[in-house]
């Protein structure tokens, strides 16, 4: 059965999540800075037929490193060490989906400054669980499933560029339907 929220309860759940993924992945010590790494982003919807979202989603993302990624010798202590990330995707139209997410991350150095990257995690969000006559995707629960992955350069030592991809959805998990939703797009990070 989906979960049948309120848009004020999915803020509210957005909310705790960011909340409550910022205060996990705090540093033990407070000799250590909070933050690795900010984006900033924008994405616009791949997929195809009538439940593709319009517009343009704005999205900010914060980046973790409790595990001490960075200070990973070989592949697996890489895979061992993911960083924790939590942020934001805003809808620009009116038959797009709002969501906050959280999960954990990947980076791969291809060579000094090319990376790839990839994360799984969840996500929740304001948009349509099942109604056949709403203009957008059909989501079918609150809760997704979210996975991303990109390719990106280091400009310098702190800034970087990067294309995207994401996908969301129930992995037919829930009752209802799982439309998806689909998004590439560019983001600009910076490292601390």
């Amino acid at each position: 059965m989906p979960l049948s929220l309120s848009l004020a309860q999915s803020r509210r759940i957005a909310c705790l999540l960011l909340i409550t993924t910022t205060l996990i992945a705090a540093p033990a010590s407070a000799a250590e800075q909070i933050f690795d790494e900010m984006r900033f982003g924008v994405a616009t919807s791949i997929a195809s037929g009538d439940k593709q979202e319009d517009g343009v989603f704005p999205s900010f993302t914060v980046y973790f490193d409790p595990f001490d990624a960075d200070g990973a010798a070989d592949l697996g202590d890489k895979l061992l060490r993911p960083r924790v990330y939590t942020g934001a995707a805003v809808a620009t139209s009116s038959n797009g989906v709002n969501q906050a997410y959280a999960g954990l991350s990947w980076t791969f150095d291809m060579t000094q400054r090319l990376f790839v990257e990839f994360g799984a995690g969840g996500t929740v969000h304001d948009g349509d669980l099942d109604d056949p006559n709403g203009s957008g995707p059909q989501l079918g629960c609150r809760l997704l499933f979210r996975e991303y992955a990109a390719a990106g350069v280091r400009l310098d030592e702190h800034w970087n560029v990067s294309a995207t991809v994401e996908h969301a959805s129930h992995a037919n998990l829930c009752d209802g339907p799982n439309n998806g939703l689909t998004r590439a797009g560019l983001a600009l990070g910076y490292k601390f």
